[in-house]
């Protein structure tokens, strides 16, 4: 049986998160009605510290919601170069919002109050100017990296000095403030909207929240409703979102597969693989001379998966369906297969 490692999206729900689902008490959400759905949006902004919250199929359109609720249309989103509302949204800041990006190389996963001020741009006869900064943690593209709290205010401050809103996409927002041990509401004091995933290393089927004060999430809620994201009897797929909201804490077991999983690839001759902050393990291949798409395919056909991330890099997720004897045989399968290109 392969060991799933593409992402930590490839979660399966738990037997109580299907009965859960089974049991829940709905009503239609769209008028505000569904009882599970307000309840988990209720218990995330407190999670989070933020007076109010909103239910989304997926981060995506979180945060696009966001974008498109903070920035008027033909403003520009200053925002790492590598970060995922940039790279891995199919431009829809550009085609849902009219919006321009003006990505930065951000030093340590989050662009520098120094960053942010040069990139700014004031509004005038020939320039839309600058309407939101954009912030990401864990940092996906910079290999899981967590972005202590500190450099999110830093940022956060820097953009608030020059009246420009900021929303910080934590998609896996938990996995950053396990690994740094920093609670949530200290990690999104400072910003203006925050995005969370349920389906990722929480293990939800399927859902995300965005967050942010009374004001901006029932303006949330109309872009939720023109982005098509207005649901009925949503509670069906928020309950397993309430019990996902349980399963912060064992995302350290997470950490630590991925680290144990990073140190064994690395004994692994021609491998080079960065220390991972959280569950995300990246290897590269340019000294063995093999791409990424081909050290992919040779390891999923000794049973594990990945997902090629660059010409020579290649992505490795831990995840609650992962235990570490998987991640020990998952070594030696990988080792297996560097051994079949070297033939």
């Amino acid at each position: 049986m392969a060991i799933d490692l593409r992402s930590d999206t490839v979660t399966r729900p738990s037997d109580a998160m299907r009965e859960a689902a089974a049991e829940a008490a709905v009503g239609d959400d769209v008028y505000g009605e569904d009882p599970t759905v307000n309840e988990l949006e209720a218990a995330a902004a407190d999670r989070v510290g933020f007076p109010d919250a909103m239910f989304v199929p997926t981060g995506t359109m979180g945060n696009q919601i966001a974008a498109h609720v903070h920035a008027d249309r033909g403003e520009e989103i200053v925002l790492d170069r590598m970060a995922h509302i940039y790279d891995w949204e199919l431009g829809g800041l550009a085609q849902l919002s009219g919006l321009q990006t003006r990505a930065v190389d951000a030093v340590d996963a989050v662009p520098t109050p120094e960053q942010i001020d040069a990139a700014y741009v004031e509004e005038s006869l020939h320039r839309p100017g600058t309407g939101l900064i954009a912030l990401e943690n864990t940092h996906n593209a910079r290999g899981g990296v967590a972005v202590p709290p500190e450099s999110i205010s830093a940022a956060a401050d820097a953009a608030h000095d020059r009246g420009v809103p900021v929303h910080l996409d934590g998609a896996r927002l938990f996995n950053a403030c396990v690994a740094l041990d920093v609670d949530p509401v200290r990690m999104t004091r400072d910003v203006d909207s925050v995005l969370f995933c349920l389906s990722k290393g929480l293990g939800a089927p399927v859902g995300s929240i965005l967050a942010g004060d009374e004001d901006f999430i029932a303006d949330a809620r109309r872009v939720r409703k023109l982005f098509g994201g207005g649901m009925r009897q949503a509670g069906l797929i928020a309950a397993p979102g309430l019990l996902a909201l349980e399963n912060v804490d064992r995302l350290a077991e997470d950490h630590e597969n991925a680290a144990r999983f990073a140190a064994g690839l690395d004994e692994i001759d021609g491998l080079r693989v960065s220390d991972p902050d959280t569950n995300i393990v990246q290897v590269y291949t340019d000294d063995l001379d093999v791409d990424a798409e081909t050290f992919e395919a040779v390891c999923a056909e000794h049973g594990v998966l990945g997902g090629a991330h660059g010409d020579y890099l290649t992505r490795f997720c831990t995840h609650l369906d992962v235990t570490r004897e998987d991640i020990e045989a998952a070594v030696d399968r990988i080792e297996d297969a560097i051994d079949d290109l070297r033939d």
